[in-house]
């Protein structure tokens, strides 16, 4: 990982944000630090990170308040690093923006695993071949440029819910399961992670305006159309 990689951890416990710092550190990573939210945001604005790992427990924010500031602001990448361990409060954090959450405690190894997938799904690969423009009904995606009209008006998509897009336009007509768009999305690690599929194409959907774009076969996947 280069030098110019940068983490914002946004964290209170001084004892996990040495641990991630100096992990990330031997790695390459440049690592700012915010204990607050107030700081977090200013810290988003001047430093320009790749990738924020947010704790939810702050002690003058609320995390997935905090978290849908960020998402606001930038399309950074976002990994929830906390102790809360429910699927509500993972799937409020994925509805917020997050690309990923983890529960404390955490595998140091799987920490930064899943900051290198999140990095490589939120930054595509350079030199992709261009795509003929996709339409469907008001709405136009060009694969090359990353674009989304509806309507003429430009749609808004954080990298990881384009990345879903893309593999569902790049296989239209074709049934994908959940355990395809996991492996191809978020990566091999996230085969069990249903919720982040379902919260995704609930997003999509709602951006695009329409329930027909993305189709549910129910208990298999789901299908864009040809």
């Amino acid at each position: 990982m280069s030098s110019s990689t940068r983490a914002l951890v946004v964290e209170d416990d001084p004892n996990i944000v040495d641990l991630i710092r100096s992990n990330l550190a031997v790695r390459g990573y440049d690592t700012v630090v915010s204990t607050d939210g107030r700081d977090a945001i200013r810290l988003l604005e001047t430093e320009s990170p790749d990738i924020v790992l947010l704790d939810l427990m702050l002690p003058d924010a609320d995390g997935l308040e905090l978290c849908r500031g960020i998402r606001e602001r930038s399309n950074v990448a976002v990994i929830v690093v906390s102790a809360r361990g429910g699927e509500r409060d993972k799937v409020n954090a994925l509805n917020m923006g997050a690309d990923d959450y983890m529960t404390k405690p955490f595998s140091v190894e799987e920490l930064l695993a899943r900051i290198t997938a999140t990095l490589r799904r939120t930054r595509p690969a350079p030199g992709e071949p261009d795509a003929a423009l996709i339409s469907v009904g008001d709405v136009t995606i060009d694969l090359a440029r990353q674009e989304v009209l509806r309507a003429e008006q430009p749609v808004h998509l954080t990298p990881t819910e384009f990345a879903l897009l893309r593999e569902l336009v790049t296989n239209r007509g074709k049934l994908l399961s959940h355990a395809h768009l996991l492996r191809r999305v978020w990566g091999p690690a996230y085969q069990t992670e249903t919720e982040y599929v379902r919260v995704y194409v609930g997003r999509l959907r709602a951006k695009l305006g329409s329930e027909e774009l993305i189709r549910t076969e129910p208990r298999a996947g789901y299908r864009f159309p040809a």
